[in-house]
């Protein structure tokens, strides 16, 4: 499954996302996090130390190498320079699977040992001082989304990606690209302002969401979270000594975190997991060539020099047949 944490920046995303990579982890899932926030801090929140965090390849440095790579053979697209982040998979194109070893992983992703389990982290890479000016954060996180347009995962494969804050997501296609979207929110007007945005913006795209109260210190917490979120509210996760903790510099165990609190990431998982069945391969393969070619007519036509349209084969659907993956 695909699954991305939004909110608002300060509402606890991160801390939110790494708990649910520790869960899922625990449990013996293999799962492949994804840092795509433009403050990249989903490595300390899985323990990593500074110095460890800022050492992690970035996407975006191994851009031309994922392009060649996922490129394979597909007779459609002529060069890895003529890849853009939306270009789909199609005939001859190589796709990844969570649990394998590929070029990819082994130039972006790094394993990191948690106290249960281990998970892959791959990190999109800080805003550098060489992009001031010339360049937004969206033109990182393409490397995410072109990830995820050549993805093959099945159930109980978890792939988990900590989404820049607020409604930066809708910068470009990636919003799509996830079987389920939690969304964290505070009981206050700012916290729930980013969700209302959210959920207008993803309304016609058929995106599954769900709210996850975040700091949630008793009943008129809720009561508001209820009163204003509605049934979009799933779960809800009170204050944590465990998370004050981890925020100090602290490494405690994931068993000793408050059962209640454990407790919600088991239903955020049972979320996740129903998200599965609900899948529409047509759907997600079209909404990716849709995106692919509203960006190739906004930029990328201009940018190398041909009509990207030509890339997309109108009956490839992603998943289907035999397709093509590592070493194949």
């Amino acid at each position: 499954m695909k699954i991305a944490f939004v909110g608002k920046g300060g509402s606890g995303k991160t801390t939110l996302s790494a708990l649910f990579i520790r869960h899922l982890a625990a449990a013996g899932h293999p799962v492949v996090a994804v840092d795509a926030d433009i403050n990249q801090h989903l490595g300390p929140a899985l323990g990593l130390t500074d110095a460890r965090a800022a050492a992690l390849p970035s996407l975006g440095a191994h851009l031309p190498e994922i392009k060649e790579y996922l490129r394979g053979d597909n007779p459609l697209i002529r060069s890895a320079e003529e890849m853009i982040k939306t270009t789909p998979p199609g005939p001859g194109s190589r796709l990844l699977r969570i649990v394998e070893e590929n070029p990819v992983y082994a130039a972006c992703a790094r394993p990191v040992a948690l106290d249960e389990g281990s998970v892959r982290l791959m990190v999109t890479g800080a805003f550098a001082e060489e992009d001031l000016g010339v360049a937004c954060y969206h033109s990182k996180v393409g490397a995410v989304e072109l990830l995820l347009n050549h993805l093959l995962d099945g159930p109980d494969e978890y792939l988990v990606t900590d989404m820049t804050a607020g409604s930066d997501s809708f910068a470009s296609g990636l919003f799509t690209r996830f079987d389920l979207t939690f969304l964290v929110a505070e009981p206050t007007r700012k916290g729930v302002s980013v969700y209302r945005q959210y959920k207008e913006y993803a309304q016609d795209f058929d995106v599954h969401l769900r709210v996850v109260g975040n700091k949630v210190q008793g009943p008129d917490d809720l009561e508001f979270l209820r009163r204003e979120v509605g049934e979009d509210l799933y779960a809800c996760f009170g204050q944590s000594g465990w998370v004050r903790r981890l925020e100090r510099g602290d490494e405690p165990p994931l068993r000793e975190l408050e059962p209640a609190n454990r407790e919600v990431l088991a239903r955020l998982q049972t979320a996740a997991d129903a998200a599965h069945g609900l899948r529409d391969p047509r759907r997600y393969s079209a909404q990716a060539v849709r995106f692919h070619l509203r960006n190739a007519e906004s930029w990328g036509n201009a940018k190398v020099g041909a009509d990207l349209a030509d890339q997309v084969d109108p009956d490839y659907v992603l998943g289907a047949g035999r397709p093509r993956t590592a070493g194949v």
